[in-house]
């Protein structure tokens, strides 16, 4: 079986000639309310619900988190009835049940794969987080969810922040457009867990404890480890300034933060080899990483061509330097609020206008493919090749045992 779903997989990863596009949204009109269910509702679900709400096209209809004292708090502050509040691990189910017309995932990728089938089933426009999946099994279900969303004409919208800024999408249309000349090799950076790195204490009777706090990130099956949880944003922009995925990566990675207890990686260094010879060196180590860059290195990737060198970033500048494409670029400017917000804004004016084409979902795939690789490659010490991945086909999972249902 895992051979045949890899053969369905094999074709072209990146199925579509998208790249980024400044998603900067016109002022919102707002024509009609969308009936929103939010599931996942710890930090940034709550913060991402409250997006959703300042936009003023959402009515925020329903709530699901597995705590129950979580649905209720964040469902008074969003002024959603108490019928409406579910929790534990089936209560999206019951969300979905509830009379939306759209949900928002914002709870453990481990999740999404169910959540997601489900969603679309029911025939709701679905926005999700990244990464879609933790897994290869994951990733390749989610991906056939959403072509199923896009036969049924339902906006299925991945949130990716750094393809919204406009000198991000300026760079990266310079790129494709040939503007670095033959491309040669890639340097990308991220940091594995921020400065200091996330809780990651005992496991205890059931996994409730790591259900919360992103002590998640700590295990890939539940959260994709870091490099698919964090360096995915920079990971996600390469493969849509190349236009290509690699074929194979060779990595090294350990744990070094302080008594782990889940299995991620929270160090890698990762080159990623792909079929016409370029190489993309990626490096991921607790706490900032400033190799290669100044400044603001944590998620930025510089790529040399044989004409011209660009720089992009989710926190510091993006540009192009060289060759007869330059672009003075400047400051990507509070991408982590404003990323959001264009594509809370983008999902609204999709949904409402009946704008199905769905270009986010393909990229997600890739990014999420390419981040399992890398982090495959880290793990085992040696070099790893797309097509093993996808013939392995390897399911993570975790024992849900004394959880409430």
């Amino acid at each position: 079986m895992a051979g045949t779903v890899a053969a369905t997989a094999a074709g072209p990863l990146l199925a579509t000639a998208a790249a980024a596009q400044d998603q900067t949204p016109a002022p919102a009109t707002i024509t009609r309310k969308v009936k929103l269910g939010v599931v996942g509702l710890g930090g940034r679900g709550h913060w991402i619900a409250g997006l959703f709400a300042k936009h003023g096209g959402y009515d925020m209809h329903a709530v699901a988190d597995y705590f129950p004292h979580v649905a209720d708090e964040q469902g008074t502050a969003l002024g959603v009835d108490p019928s409406r509040r579910f929790s534990g691990l089936s209560g999206y189910k019951r969300l979905i049940e509830s009379g939306i017309e759209a949900i928002a995932l914002e709870d453990l990728p481990y999740f999404f794969p169910e959540q997601v089938r489900d969603a679309v089933d029911a025939g709701l426009h679905v926005y999700m987080a990244k990464p879609i999946a933790s897994d290869v099994p994951g990733v390749l279900s989610v991906r056939e969810s959403a072509k199923r969303a896009t036969a049924k004409q339902r906006v299925f919208l991945v949130d990716y922040q750094m393809p919204t800024d406009p000198h991000n999408a300026e760079v990266i249309r310079q790129i494709r457009s040939g503007g670095l000349g033959r491309l040669q090799t890639v340097f990308s950076a991220g940091a594995a867990g921020g400065p200091t790195g996330f809780d990651d204490p005992p496991f205890t009777e059931n996994l409730e404890s790591r259900l919360q706090k992103l002590i998640w990130v700590n295990d890939d099956a539940l959260g994709c480890g870091y490099i698919g949880n964090y360096d995915i944003h920079v990971i996600d922009i390469v493969l849509r300034a190349l236009g290509k995925v690699p074929v194979s990566a060779s990595g090294w990675g350990a744990r070094f933060r302080a008594e782990p207890h889940g299995d991620a990686l929270d160090s890698v260094c990762t080159m990623f080899t792909f079929d016409d010879g370029m190489v993309w060196n990626h490096q991921s180590p607790k706490g900032k990483c400033e190799l290669w860059f100044s400044s603001n290195g944590s998620l930025a990737a510089e790529i040399q061509g044989s004409d011209a060198s660009a720089r992009l970033s989710y926190w510091g500048k993006a540009y192009l330097r060289g060759g007869p494409h330059h672009v003075p670029g400047g400051d990507v400017e509070n991408l982590y609020e404003a990323g959001p917000v264009r594509n809370i804004a983008t999902f609204y004016e999709a949904v409402t206008g009946g704008h199905t084409e769905n270009e986010s979902v393909q990229p997600a795939v890739d990014s999420a493919l390419v981040s399992i690789l890398g982090r495959e490659a880290a793990a085992r010490r040696t070099t790893v090749t797309m097509t093993d991945i996808l013939k392995e086909n390897r399911p993570l999972t975790m024992d849900l045992k004394g959880l409430k249902a």
